[in-house]
Parts: structure tokens; sequence; C-alpha cells
């Protein structure tokens, strides 16, 4: 039988079509395989997680800027860690930021996207010279420390993807560099109103904190890194931690080490690196008013005003200390020596066998808090004028002051009729004690100051009896019915709603 040239082209057209169809259901298998492996959702994790981006979908080097900045100028082994870089990935840019040029010079390899960056400024360049964040334009920036070598591809890869299962609270991956796989992990308590910070253990269970103990490399988003107020402060990475802290973000740790060359073996370098490193902590601290700090062990660091330095902030304006227009509180060395000098005087106030007792904030702080009023820079205390006979310290002030064998200053205050116990000659945080005598049973000190507008004469009977309250971890003398001194002095509810001293400046 023969078939016409009709019958055969509709045989070919259906055979073709039946082709098409073949290559269509076939084409979507493959898609359908390819889209499995492009996103990637952890669905054990509770809570939103992040899609995974196939790594192949752009190369590393195109999405990764290699960034140096924990380095010494006279031993370091940059010149390895670069060449590690552009061994595995040849077009990735390396960004080496230091304070100023490094002398000696550093010596470098000549291949390779290498750019040298100095933050110190020079007068006749411009600006943007001294700016790193030009040279880094990429998605991410990898924070690389000196002497890390990276041996395989498959470091970054497991950073990257440990970076993007993470929840979005975790804006960083870091992986360890030399000993140990993994580091001791800690949570940061930032709180720049009270000028404190204050690590805590982390959670073992965990694989997020806010920071990590040691050298590691760092994988975060560029745009993250740069909107950190000072991203190149040193040292490094405490400084990057306690920002990101602040804000809330974690670190996730890698389950991989990265190898390291071993630095500062001669103990000359030891001593140079370890005693630059204590010097840019403390200029850390201070740029960034950390003025007390707590470790895990229990040990307190202290970086804010001593016996021997002047105290933190100048002479009060309208009883506003200049930290309050800060949205800050007294810092806490400023605080821990007006309690030291509080309980000195105390003490010998109680010695003297002196009628004394706590007046105004002192007193509000005492009956609010059992402590001085975290805004307060000063105290306040009462005294029956009769009573300063009775202690020497005191009374020898009419002659000229005097510091006595604990370094405490003794002087008559030139502002007006009242006696002042400076914590030093050279740090002036103090106590006030103010002498009142009774007239036809009301006391009154006779002369007021416009500073202190809530000085008015009281009566007596607030005084008889005097009794006990816990202030600054003592006992001290009280009058007998606290609220009623304090709304008299201050107004009603002043215990319960607390306001700064002069709340038409700056507002609670």
């Amino acid at each position: 039988m023969r078939l016409s040239r009709c019958q055969c082209v509709l045989i070919l057209a259906v055979v073709f079509n039946a082709l098409v169809l073949f290559c269509l259901v076939l084409l979507q298998f493959r898609l359908d395989d390819v889209n499995r492996e492009d996103t990637m959702l952890d669905v054990s994790r509770k809570g939103p997680v992040k899609v995974i981006e196939r790594a192949v979908s752009r190369p590393v080097w195109d999405r990764v800027t290699v960034v140096i900045r924990e380095f010494e100028e006279f031993e370091n082994h940059l010149a390895e860690t670069v060449r590690s870089v552009l061994y595995l990935y040849e077009y990735m840019r390396v960004v080496i930021v230091a304070d100023k040029v490094p002398y000696p010079p550093l010596s470098l390899p000549d291949e390779g996207d290498v750019r040298v960056v100095f933050l110190k400024t020079s007068l006749d360049k411009h600006p943007n010279v001294s700016c790193p964040g030009r040279f880094v334009n990429t998605e991410f920036v990898l924070l690389v420390p000196d002497g890390a070598i990276l041996t395989t591809p498959n470091q970054l890869e497991k950073v990257l993807n440990t970076f993007y299962t993470q929840h979005p609270e975790v804006k960083m991956a870091a992986a360890k560099v030399g000993g140990e796989m993994t580091s001791q992990c800690f949570n940061m308590d930032v709180n720049l109103k009270k000028w404190t910070l204050k690590y805590q253990q982390g959670d073992s269970a965990q694989n997020t904190c806010h920071g990590l103990d040691g050298s590691h490399i760092i994988l975060m988003r560029t745009r993250d890194f740069h909107s950190l107020s000072q991203p190149y402060r040193r040292p490094f990475p405490q400084s990057l931690f306690i920002q990101t802290a602040l804000r809330g973000w974690r670190v996730a740790q890698v389950p991989t080490t990265i190898p390291a060359k071993k630095l500062f073996t001669d103990p000359h370098n030891q001593w140079k690196h370890q005693t630059r490193h204590e010097s840019r902590l403390k200029t850390m601290y201070e740029e960034f008013g950390i003025k007390k700090v707590s470790l895990t062990s229990g040990k307190v660091e202290w970086y804010g005003c001593r016996k021997e330095t002047p105290r933190c902030f100048g002479t009060v304006v309208d009883d506003m200390p200049e930290y309050l227009y800060e949205d800050r509180w007294t810092p806490p060395c400023c605080l821990r020596a007006l309690r030291e000098t509080s309980k000195h005087v105390f003490h010998i106030l109680e010695k003297c066998g002196a009628r004394y007792w706590l007046e105004g904030g002192s007193l509000l702080g005492a009956a609010r808090y059992g402590d001085i009023i975290p805004w307060d820079y000063d105290i306040d205390l009462g005294i029956y004028k009769e009573d300063i006979e009775k202690c020497p310290p005191l009374n020898m002030l009419h002659q000229e002051p005097h510091t006595d064998k604990e370094g405490f200053l003794w002087e008559k205050a030139i502002e007006g009729e009242f006696y002042r116990i400076q914590y030093s000659a050279q740090n002036h945080l103090h106590v006030d004690i103010w002498p009142f005598h009774p007239q036809n049973g009301v006391m009154t000190r006779g002369l007021w100051t416009q500073a202190h507008k809530q000085d008015v004469n009281f009566p007596e009977h607030f005084l008889v009896p005097l009794r006990k309250m816990n202030f600054v971890g003592v006992q001290v003398s009280v009058p007998n019915d606290v609220q009623g001194f304090l709304e008299l002095k201050f107004g009603k509810g002043v215990i319960e709603n607390p306001q700064y001293p002069n709340p038409n400046k700056v507002p609670m």
C-alpha cells in the first residue's frame, strides 16, 4: 500500500510533535532537579531560615573581598596569607588596611589585585584615599587575620554555606584559625547609657553567640560591615564584636580549622605586640565610651577616672552634667569614687558622734534605689552646725584645706557656707556637708545657694530622732519620715516619679 504525499506530511508532523513533547518533559525534570539543588530549606530549624543559593551561580572571587586589618608591621606573615588566597582565587581582591604607612615596608606578591590602604590622612591627598570601603564593593567581606593560610576552596565554601543556613540575627560566620576547631563562645551586654561592657559565658548547646575567643576568619555582608560606626577600629576582632553585639547581631561557628603560621616567637616581639595590643584596647574603650568591663572570670577592668586623674566630666551647669545631654548616666568609675568618698565620710562622722543625715538627691537615691541615683554626680549631707567642732577633720577647715592619710581632700567650699570632701586633689568627685541649726523648732542654714533649689527650711521633728537606712552598702542616718521630708523638698510623688534635675532641658 502506497502512502500519499499528504499522509507522509501528516505522519512527519505527528512524529515531530511527539519529539518536541518528549524534550519538553525531559527539560521540566531537569529544571526540577536544578531547583532542588538551588534552594534548600532547613526544615528542622524553628523560625525563619535563609535560602541557600548555589555557590556556582557566581564565582566566589566575584562575591567576596578579603580584608586584612590586624597585623604588626614589625613582624607579620602577610605575604604568605595573601599568596594562599591568590593561589585558590586568582582574581579575588585583597585589601590590607594599615593605620599608617608601614615601616619597614610590606613585602607583598606582585601578582593579583592587592591594595594597601592607610587610614592616616595626608594633607596633600583627597580624604577618599584613606577610605578602605571604596575598594570593597562585593556582596561579602572576608576578614582574615595575619598568618592565616587558606589551603582548599572547601574552607570558604563551608563558611558561605554556614552563613546562608542561619537565622536572620546571625550576621557573621567564622572559622577558627590555628589550634582547635571550636572556640570559646561568649555573649556580651553592651550598655552605652551606663558605660559598661559585660562578657557572659555562651551556651555550649548553641553554635551562635555575640563573639568568639581567639583568631578567626569572619565572613559578613559588606553592607552590614560598613554600617558599623568604626568597622576598621583595632584591636580586631574585639572592636567588631562589641559593635555587632550592640546591634544584637550574632556569629555562627563553622566546623573547620584554617592553618596558621606562628607569630611573635621572639620574646621581645611578643612583649612589643602585647604592649601595643593593651594600648589599642584602652584607646578603643575610650573611643567607645566604655569605662567598666566585666569578664566571664568575674574580674573587672576599669578604663575611666581614678584617684590620680581628673573626673570624667567637667564643671556642671544648671545642675545638669554634660553626659545627660549625650543620653548617658554617671560613669561607673565616678559612681565608684562617690561611694568610696561617702563611706569614708560616714565612718568619720559616726566616729565623731556627729548628728548628720542624707540630704536632697542623695536621700532620694537611698529611698528609691538604696544607692546613688544613677545620673547623680555628688553626695549631699546635712549636719548640726554645733556638732562640727566634734569632728577635727571638719573643725580644722576654718584654717586651711588638708588631705588625710587616705588621700581625700577636705576643704571649705568657696561657693558658700558648707564643707566639701573630694575624692582627691586631682579628682573632684565629692561629698558636700551642709551645716544646719535649729531656730524655734525649724532647721535653717540662714543662707541658701541658688544652685540647690530644693533647699528650704524644715521642721526639726524630721530629725528627732534620726533613723538608719541602707545607702551605698552601709547603714547611714536619715530623717525619721523620709517620704514626708522628700516631698517637702521636691514635691508630691518625687520618689515614684524619677526625672532629671532640669527636665525642661532634658526630659527623662
